[in-house]
């Protein structure tokens, strides 16, 4: 109800120079602060996606160096003990823990072919850490142990290598595509703010170009007019549309003119009216 009375008492008022200038500076304001809203909040997004896989993308990438550190040096150590004739104790692998890793490594994964991958990895490691286990029975059995491990242990250890290296270049594409990724999201969360300022300066533009034809002209017009009354005798006659103060204006000037007029025809008929009566009252003297 307040609402409706407030739009029926509006309806009828006339906005004033102050509350138009107003609005249309308050137009433009609103419009540089909402597009300026709208474009931090789509790169603040933007950014804490893309960050978050990037993030993502680089703790893989550890991962897997040091789960192929890890297994490397295993692997070293297994060549050394089957290579020493003195059969050494045979080196233990840490499997739960750089089976954590593929884990960890898998979920994170953003892509597909990037988690496929990291199955096969989980594969051909379960794979090499099965036959690790096999390895202190060969130590203590009178096999020859460098034929077991070209045999059985070293296909293993290479498949591994191979599905690590190939998830490290998957790893490294999306790592690639996300920060293209980061790099256009950047660019579309600044065109809201670019269109917004072009918007804001054809506003101003607009806003100039009505204050010019409003305002300012009928202004330099006023006085003009006002100048040829005061220096030149002329009439004021200058009018122009509108409904706000300077019209007002303008009509009290025209008015205040055209008493003065009046006034100053009034004070030179009394003058003319005095010197006829003086040259009268001579002559019958």
């Amino acid at each position: 109800m307040f609402l409706k009375r407030w739009i029926r008492k509006r309806k009828g008022a006339k906005l004033s120079i102050r509350t138009k200038l107003t609005l249309s500076l308050l137009s433009v304001a609103a419009i540089l602060l909402i597009s300026s809203c709208i474009t931090f909040l789509q790169y603040r997004s933007m950014s804490n996606y893309v960050s978050t896989l990037i993030a993502d993308n680089l703790r893989n990438v550890n991962l897997l160096e040091r789960l192929g550190d890890d297994i490397h040096s295993y692997n070293a150590q297994v060549m050394s003990v089957l290579w020493d004739e003195a059969r050494a104790e045979a080196p233990a692998l840490d499997a739960r823990k750089d089976r954590a890793y593929i884990d960890s490594l898998r979920v994170s994964s953003s892509r597909a072919a990037t988690r496929s991958r990291a199955d096969s990895l989980i594969v051909s490691f379960d794979a090499f850490a099965r036959k690790s286990r096999q390895l202190p029975a060969v130590i203590a059995s009178p096999l020859n142990t460098r034929d077991w491990y070209h045999a059985e242990m070293k296909p293993l250890y290479d498949k591994f290598r191979e599905d690590n290296f190939e998830l490290m270049s998957l790893i490294y594409e999306d790592l690639e595509a996300n920060s293209a990724t980061f790099d256009r999201g950047f660019y579309r969360s600044v065109i809201p703010g670019a269109v917004a300022i072009a918007v804001g300066l054809l506003l101003v533009l607009l806003l100039l170009l009505f204050a010019s034809m409003y305002y300012i002209t009928p202004l330099y017009k006023m006085l003009r007019n006002l100048d040829d009354y005061r220096l030149r005798g002329k009439k004021y006659t200058y009018t122009f549309d509108g409904d706000d103060e300077l019209v007002r204006l303008n009509e009290g000037i025209t008015e205040v003119t055209g008493e003065n007029g009046q006034l100053r025809k009034r004070v030179s008929y009394l003058k003319e009216s005095i010197g006829r009566l003086t040259a009268e009252t001579g002559d019958q003297q």
